[in-house]
């Protein structure tokens, strides 16, 4: 008999408090390999901390992290964060970087040769629809906004890792912008088969891209679910998050 498909990420009765708040309490989460998993809720809900506990930015204070069916705790913290993708508001890139080395960073921190490394950068810049020729010389501040968005992408996809976290990456976009990135992740994370964990505070945002939404509140996940089981939720939460869509 096949033995049960390891989830790719796991919570185990986590908690975090940070000096004397507690943040979260005594979490426990499945995030199954392939999925969306969309964290979402106000701000100092805890969304954010959730995702520094998957990458090992911080430690739990009670309970257990495991990703790929190991403790954070048993990880050594670079070798995990090899293994994830990382994407953050504004793309997090290195402004005296050229977009190239922004992308080909990960790769050489991995040991890849510079044509290899090379090749895979105008690869991912292709993929998030950047033309090599016309931007892999081209620094942040010369980029727009959304621009900047595509290339964090591309460098968290750069080295293939089958994990990506994303704490609200479009959220500093104009709308136009934002909707187009939101449709070109999906279909990203769709073809390449990743699992991501995706940090919004957008309930639209969270229900085109999310495979499940975890609804958190005050440290707690109140909801869990897909779209169409939060859209006939009695979660007084969600009901109000509804209500913004109506407005």
């Amino acid at each position: 008999m096949a033995s049960e498909m390891k989830p790719m990420v796991e919570f185990r009765s986590v908690s975090y408090t940070a000096g004397e708040t507690q943040i979260l309490h005594g979490l426990d989460l499945r995030i199954e390999q392939g999925e969306v998993l969309v964290l979402l809720g106000e701000s100092g809900c805890g969304k954010t901390t959730t995702l520094k506990l998957i990458n090992r930015l911080i430690d739990p204070t009670g309970g257990s992290v495991f990703v790929e069916g190991k403790s954070t705790a048993d990880w050594d913290a670079i070798k995990l964060r090899r293994r994830i993708g990382y994407v953050l508001q504004d793309g997090g890139l290195f402004p005296h970087f050229t977009i190239e080395q922004n992308v080909s960073l990960t790769l050489k921190l991995a040991g890849r040769g510079v044509d290899e490394a090379n090749t895979r950068t105008a690869e991912m810049l292709d993929l998030v629809g950047l033309v090599p020729e016309k931007f892999a010389d081209r620094f942040p501040h010369e980029l727009s906004g959304g621009q900047r968005q595509r290339v964090g992408v591309a460098r968290a996809l750069a080295a293939d890792p089958p994990l990506i976290l994303l704490d609200e990456p479009f959220g500093a976009l104009d709308v136009i912008t934002r909707t187009n990135l939101q449709k070109e992740f999906a279909r990203l994370v769709r073809d390449l088969g990743k699992t991501a964990v995706f940090v919004t505070h957008d309930l639209h945002e969270a229900r085109l891209l999310g495979t499940r939404i975890a609804l958190m509140e005050k440290g707690r996940i109140v909801f869990l679910g897909t779209a169409k089981e939060f859209t006939s939720s009695n979660v007084p939460l969600a009901a109000a998050y509804l209500e913004t869509l109506s407005d």
